[in-house]
């Protein structure tokens, strides 16, 4: 692929594992669990992530004039929209009921993980035009499979600017995140909010505890076996009640837990010596990723506590800048959680698709951008804090 100096080939791997681990990581870096080799290989290996069930894995790799991988990228073969949590059903209904083919699709993403980080992985030190190749590989690749489109979900704001130079059409959207401002405890942080917010939150972690409940953080080598059972036994009860479907196998926790016990954060609550409820995180460099949720029996204001309250401890005691509490929620900001946007990206083909899709996009902007301001309004700190 020539980028005006010299040829420069472009990788595509179907299987992860067909990369070294160490490989991978000097591109990905170490400041986001999902980007790693260790969380793309346990989906793969587990089975969660393979093309019998929609995910043909297509990562691209290009390679230095050592040899060196230089820069990657995840990317899927998709014949659907399931776990990606930027939502484009109606789009795939539009393009095929004007006599178009929506699927299958090209997907840039961490398979199931609404989190943002970074998508083209490329090794410090390298050149400055591998995003480009990545960027035109990527595009390369999407008209040898003839797909409709191509999806970059949950980027960097950065990676989402270049994308956008480069033609794909900008998305956004919604998450409610929390930010460490440098407290040293909890209660410094009840003492950002106002009043109201600061007793509503007391009062609901008091319930709780007058429940029975206790929680703890378990990481590192005190995970086991027997903890990754409970913790998927909340993980599957609880999407039984969803009515939902389960994304993650059995086998993906174990893998997990030998190869990522150092950043994973499991939240146990117990009630009268027995686990009732787990809330399963990911360590980045500077922020908690909250992940998976389960329960098997109902206690008032428990998911409050174990997912969201829990998870601001934690940052706050290992110093973390950031909780990313997942998609969806805003009941998340009398929290503490405020909006931010999330990005996304979208190349396709189809011109007069294209247009039609732009110009939804760019409404949408809007529209996120009002209900961002608007949601603001309700924030739980005081005033001067928000401002």
């Amino acid at each position: 692929m020539p980028d005006g100096r010299e040829e420069i080939s472009v990788k595509v791997l179907t299987k992860i594992s067909d990369i070294p681990a160490d490989d991978w990581d000097a591109c990905a870096g170490d400041e986001n669990p999902f980007v790693s080799h260790a969380f793309l290989n346990a989906l793969e290996q587990s089975g969660s992530v393979s093309d019998r069930n929609g995910w043909l894995p297509q990562h691209l790799m290009i390679e230095d004039e050592n040899g060196q991988a230089a820069a990657c990228m995840p990317i899927y073969l998709k014949n659907h929209s399931y776990g990606e949590y930027i939502f484009d059903w109606g789009w795939a209904d539009a393009y095929e009921r004007a006599g178009g083919k929506y699927y299958p699709k090209l997907q840039a993403a961490v398979p199931f993980t609404p989190a943002t980080g970074p998508r083209m992985l490329v090794r410090e030190g390298a050149p400055e035009r591998y995003y480009d190749v990545l960027i035109a590989g990527m595009i390369q690749l999407a008209r040898q499979h003839d797909v409709s489109s191509l999806h970059v979900t949950f980027p960097l704001e950065n990676e989402w600017d270049r994308l956008g130079q480069a033609g794909f059409l900008q998305r956004t959207s919604k998450q409610f995140h929390w930010e460490n401002k440098g407290y040293e405890t909890f209660d410094d942080f009840l003492g950002e909010l106002n009043s109201r917010k600061r007793k509503a939150i007391k009062r609901e972690r008091r319930q709780v505890a007058e429940q029975g409940i206790e929680l703890y953080p378990i990481t590192g080598d005190d995970l086991t076996e027997d903890h990754w059972d409970a913790f998927y036994h909340y993980y599957m009860d609880t999407i039984d009640r969803k009515w939902g479907r389960p994304y993650l196998t059995r086998e993906f926790f174990s893998i997990l837990g030998e190869t990522m016990a150092d950043v994973a954060v499991l939240i146990f609550a117990e009630h009268d010596g027995r686990r009732v409820a787990g809330a399963l995180n990911l360590r980045g460099s500077d922020t908690l990723f909250g992940r998976n949720w389960g329960c098997s029996e109902d206690f008032k204001f428990l998911h409050f506590e174990a997912c969201y309250y829990q998870a601001i401890d934690f940052a706050i005691n290992h110093q973390l800048q950031w909780v990313e509490a997942g998609a969806q929620g805003p009941h998340k900001i009398q929290r503490g959680y405020l909006p931010r946007e999330v990005y996304s990206a979208h190349w396709i083909e189809d011109p007069n698709f294209r247009e039609a899709v732009e110009r939804f996009v760019e409404q949408e902007r809007l529209e996120i951008n009002y209900e961002i301001n608007g949601l603001m309004q309700h924030s739980p700190y005081r005033k001067s804090d928000t401002a």
